[in-house]
């Protein structure tokens, strides 16, 4: 599976940002897609994932509430939409694949099948 995340850029608090990340090559319906994150200078953080029919979601509890995982099956891509966003929330975004099911081992931020490149997301005060 092949991962190109997109949509980043620079934005001021409190707005918005939607990334999308289109997966291609081995089918991607047999796999949970989830977001994460890594700032400069720290670990790789979980934000949010959604299970292949998008009914099943799990979300990191710093992002709870102010960002919404989204997918779209027939267009093979996997949205995340943020808001209300904080200086805090600069970082490189990276999509992901796994055949797990989205739980608390997304947690880890470790042993995903498959990554994408990253895309920067800067939130300015």
């Amino acid at each position: 599976v092949q991962l190109q995340a997109s949509g980043g850029g620079s934005v001021q608090a409190g707005g918005s940002l939607r990334l999308s990340c289109v997966a291609s090559g081995e089918d991607p319906l047999r796999y949970s897609m989830g977001w994460f994150r890594q700032a400069d200078g720290q670990a790789r953080e979980f934000l949010a994932a959604i299970d292949w029919s998008g009914v099943i979601t799990y979300y990191s509890e710093n992002v709870e509430g102010r960002f919404t995982i989204s997918r779209d099956n027939a267009k093979k891509v996997v949205y995340l939409q943020m808001s209300a966003l904080k200086p805090e929330d600069t970082a490189v975004y990276y999509c992901a694949a796994d055949p797990a099911t989205p739980n608390s081992s997304w947690l880890l931020a470790y042993g995903m099948d498959y990554w994408g490149e990253g895309t920067q997301v800067t939130v300015s005060s």
